[in-house]
């Protein structure tokens, strides 16, 4: 099955370039940040389906998660229980590839109605590498810290589908409060609440998310690590 995947993958990557668009070049400057805010291109739509449904998808968090690790391994925490591994939420701990599935892999507008829907039903499944590594930590004493931009009417939902897939303990879940002004972008955001973590007296020894906006901005933490998404873009 892998195999045959990896055959259509490359098979739908040959049909793009060959039609004068590359959409692997497409895909590494959109992870780059140099592409932003705009929907997958129409040409590398079942290139992304492949990508995201086939071997490269977690292969390419699977090299994230493990340098991450290397990391991890290489830190001298205090002990004190204030070493914190900050983690986003959505396509970096959990994934709804089985929502973009049924919704074009990112070639069309997400409809905030149906994607919030559907994030209430809790069924969000792990992302393997991403539980690993968070296993990892916890044996290594770190506190995780999940910091999400999901509104705070989810805390329950999100806090049912983490426990549900394997999240079993954190030392906070921050979601996006409504005191914020409508016009804050994701990126000031989670920098204001890293912020106070930092003045609560946590160390962010580590900081994974799937966009730029997770871990670019003050107080990013001693190391930022960035996983794959090609679906969409969050400033």
């Amino acid at each position: 099955m892998k195999v045959l995947s990896l055959f259509f993958f490359i098979l739908a990557t040959l049909v793009a370039t060959s039609q004068g668009f590359s959409c692997p070049s497409w895909r590494l400057g959109m992870e780059t940040n140099n592409i932003r805010g705009k929907l997958v291109p129409e040409t590398c739509g079942d290139y992304v389906k492949r990508y995201m449904l086939g071997p490269l998808y977690m292969n390419d968090s699977k090299a994230v998660t493990d340098e991450a690790l290397l990391y991890a391994k290489s830190q001298k925490l205090a002990g004190d229980g204030k070493d914190i591994w900050i983690f986003d939420v959505d396509e970096t701990v959990i994934s709804h590839v089985p929502y973009f599935s049924e919704h074009g892999f990112g070639t069309e507008p997400i409809n905030g109605t149906s994607f919030f829907e559907w994030m209430t039903e809790a069924k969000a499944p792990a992302l393997l590498y991403s539980l690993n590594l968070y296993e990892d930590l916890l044996s290594l004493g770190f506190k995780v810290v999940f910091l999400t931009g999901r509104p705070e009417y989810l805390r329950e939902t999100t806090a049912t589908n983490l426990r549900n897939v394997g999240y079993r303990t954190w030392e906070q879940l921050i979601l996006w409060s409504s005191s914020y002004p409508t016009n804050t972008t994701l990126e000031l955001y989670k920098s204001n609440e890293r912020r106070i973590l930092e003045t609560n007296g946590y160390r962010i020894i580590g900081n994974m998310g799937d966009q730029w906006s997770d871990i670019n901005g003050i107080d990013p933490g001693n190391r930022t690590f960035k996983l794959p998404n090609p679906v969409y873009y969050s400033a």
